[in-house]
């Protein structure tokens, strides 16, 4: 095996185990990304390189940064809570998750909530 085909297997390696850990189905994930289920299982097996916009694609779906798939940095778990929604969200026509985004983006520009008093 060439240093290149390790390489690819490894990112493989991380996008199956991203999804996994998310509990996405592999039909579930390509559809998300705009792949065919064996274009994606191709890919999670090392036989298929990823491209820039797909990989992309993959870190916003996984919730993961592009460094973490392709091994640069450690990939950090995401909460329980953050996982249903992603598992929710793929259920989601593309016009609501794009909505669905815009108000986590909404969320987080406003200030923190303080907890409430007695």
């Amino acid at each position: 095996m060439t240093d290149e085909s390790a390489r690819w297997r490894e990112i493989g390696d991380r996008l199956r185990l991203a999804r996994e850990y998310l509990e996405l189905k592999q039909e579930e994930a390509a559809l998300a990304v705009g792949l065919s289920r064996s274009a994606l299982s191709l890919a999670e097996n090392g036989r298929r390189k990823i491209d820039a916009v797909e990989l992309a694609r993959f870190a916003e779906i996984y919730g993961q940064s592009i460094e973490a798939l392709t091994g640069v940095t450690e990939a950090k778990p995401l909460p329980e809570n953050v996982q249903a929604l992603a598992r929710a969200a793929t259920d989601l026509s593309p016009e609501d998750r794009a909505e669905l985004l815009q108000f986590a983006q909404f969320l987080q520009l406003r200030p923190p909530r303080t907890p409430s008093r007695g």
